[in-house]
């Protein structure tokens, strides 16, 4: 008999890189049984990033759902794992210290066994404190290696990075395949390395099926010393998901590898509960396209999991960038067009900006690069003229070391925007807040909870926390699922009838009509438009007419992480407003026109 191989099944990225939701507490324990049952792993991916934001928002406390849902497992003795972006903890972007600190306090309370902690940028000063942490507390360390293919993301690159958080005392490296984009033979290659360098060391493999290395990268890997391979199974393997655990367990089977076997009749009832759960409501949620693999992805680089999120930005943009287009006497783009100018555009975009490895939150900086610099030179203008807040944290260094070097006209750009390049410890730009969020739970006459956990959500996840224990949350997540369903229920389509987009696309054909000049002020996030932070004023004054300087603010839009600012590119006046208080509006969507 071979070496023996353990499979991890990756139930909550098998989710996450489907569509927006996770199934319910109630859902998640009711398959936990039958995961148990089919004999076959050894960890089960029970939360982590994204996930706990989601009980939130369907107005579910999130410390009951992981106590909830890990303790079958516990019980079992399969170990249960969670995944967290280091210096950004379980969100977005950057939390601090103490936080990170209580995160796993409270996840090894909870009865999390693993933490799987990865940077997006390959920053070993990141991924040193969540090591400290995890161990601190009792937990397994797995810190995870970002990996992506280009020129400088070589072995000699990541084993460099590896000799870092072994020092740094780490249990396990994790192999994040986030975009599947990783070289077969040069994983196989890491792995030996790794392997014959620190033979203590338990390595694991994560690739996503997007772009179809992943099945030869899991035999690379194994036949040179990985532990353990993650898988997923039917209804959400394959796709932009991962490889299912019957396939792999075959090949390494025939490959002479010690596998373990699988229940096949539990197999088969997990396949039915998850398609139930897609049945019930979180179907309404999956792009359909994130069941289907592409080789586009071999060439940018980007993760599978955010196709149906890239598209929705493109749709919102497409008839802009037409618009746009005709103005100027260019021919019009298909849809499928723009998928390909956004893949070469990230192609370019990436090296200009550092080699960031492509993945959360990363990925999307470079995309919205991307997907501006298409907007912008669909108007004549020159690429780079509309960067967020949040990319320039990356591009200035106040999230972690870039993997390259900048190029010559993005530093020239940030010198003309008086930006400042930061070179410190990232960690040290966030100070300390959980004593501000303690004063106020107990301000506000809010327990802080077992272990100090809710205190933990709070700190963690603020606005959305503030919706759960408000009730708004539930409210808006039962609104949304309606008109999902009765969307899906429409059958017949009155071609008269206008649609807010159809009225939205001619209220902007209206002014360039009439100011063909006018530039347009982009939504550079989703969210909910705000002229004005009063939104209970039953009525504001209209400021069209309003002048504006190059960076002054021109309004918000309330993100997911809190209130985004749009700040004009241009001198003008305040021409007309596509987007009124409270509107909705989709990344690249047109929310004004200034003349």
């Amino acid at each position: 008999m071979g070496r023996k191989i353990e499979f991890c099944l990756i139930y909550r990225d098998m989710w996450q890189s489907s569509g927006k939701y996770v199934p319910r507490v109630g859902q998640l324990t009711e398959i936990a049984p039958v995961l148990i049952e089919m004999g076959c792993f050894s960890r089960i991916e029970t939360n982590g990033g994204a996930s706990e934001q989601v009980n939130l928002m369907y107005g579910e406390n999130p410390n009951y759902a992981v106590r909830e849902w890990v303790k079958p497992f516990n019980q079992a003795g399969v170990q249960t794992m969670m995944l967290e972006r280091a210096l950004n903890g379980l969100r977005m972007f950057p939390v601090p210290a103490d936080v990170r600190r209580l995160m796993f306090k409270v996840k090894k309370a909870q009865g999390v066994d693993i933490a799987r902690s990865f940077c997006g940028l390959n920053d070993p000063r990141n991924l040193e404190l969540s090591i400290k942490y995890a161990k601190e507390a009792g937990m397994i360390s797995q810190a995870a290696l970002s990996i992506t293919y280009s020129d400088i993301h070589t072995v000699e690159y990541y084993m460099n990075i590896v000799d870092k958080i072994v020092a740094f005392g780490t249990d396990e490296i994790g192999l994040k395949d986030m975009a599947g984009v990783g070289r077969p033979v040069t994983l196989g290659k890491l792995v030996k390395c790794i392997k014959e360098k620190y033979p203590h060391i338990r390595v694991q493999y994560h690739g996503h099926s997007g772009p179809g290395f992943s099945v030869a990268s899991m035999l690379e890997v194994a036949k040179n010393g990985v532990d353990i391979i993650d898988v997923a199974m039917e209804p959400l393997s394959w796709g932009m998901v991962h490889p299912d655990v019957i396939t792999i367990q075959a090949m390494l089977k025939d490959a002479g590898f010690d596998v373990p076997e699988i229940n096949m009749t539990a197999y088969m009832e997990a396949r039915r509960l998850t398609q139930k759960f897609i049945d019930d409501f979180l179907g309404y949620f999956i792009d359909p396209n994130n069941k289907i693999m592409t080789s586009l992805l071999v060439g940018c680089g980007l993760p599978g999991g955010m196709m149906g999120s890239m598209m929705a930005d493109l749709k919102g943009v497409h008839n802009g960038i037409n618009m746009f287009l005709g103005n100027a006497g260019k021919p019009e783009v298909s849809l499928n067009d723009l998928v390909v100018q956004l893949f070469d555009e990230v192609q370019y975009v990436w090296p200009k900006v550092g080699f960031p490895p492509l993945v959360t939150p990363f990925s999307q900086y470079v995309k919205n690069i991307a997907l501006m610099n298409l907007m912008s030179m669909a108007q004549g203008k020159a690429r780079f003229t509309q960067i967020d807040k949040n990319t320039w944290d990356m591009i200035l260094g106040k999230t972690g070391k870039l993997p390259g070097a900048l190029a010559p006209e993005i530093v020239e750009l940030a010198k003309q925007n008086n930006c400042e390049f930061f070179t410190g410890t990232p960690q040290d730009n966030y100070p300390d807040e959980l004593p501000k969020y303690r004063k106020e739970m107990e301000e506000l006459g809010w327990e802080t909870g077992q272990d100090d956990e809710e205190l933990f959500e709070f700190a963690m996840h603020d606005r959305q926390y503030r919706d759960y224990k408000s009730g708004s949350a539930k409210k808006k997540f039962e609104e949304e699922l309606k008109k999902a369903q009765q969307s899906s229920n429409i059958q017949v389509v009155v071609k008269e009838a206008k649609t807010p987009e159809t009225l939205k696309e001619e209220m902007i054909a209206k002014v360039l009509e009439k100011a063909p000049d006018a530039k347009p002020v982009i939504a550079t996030v989703s969210g909910t438009v705000l002229w004005e932070l009063a939104v209970d004023e039953p009525s504001l004054p209209n400021p069209v007419g309003t002048p504006y300087k190059e960076g002054d603010l021109i309004c918000f839009v309330v993100a997911y992480f809190g209130n985004e600012e749009i700040r004009s590119f241009y001198n003008g006046k305040l021409y007309s407003i596509i987007a009124q208080q409270g509107a909705h509006v989709a990344k690249g969507d047109i929310i004004a026109f200034i003349s």
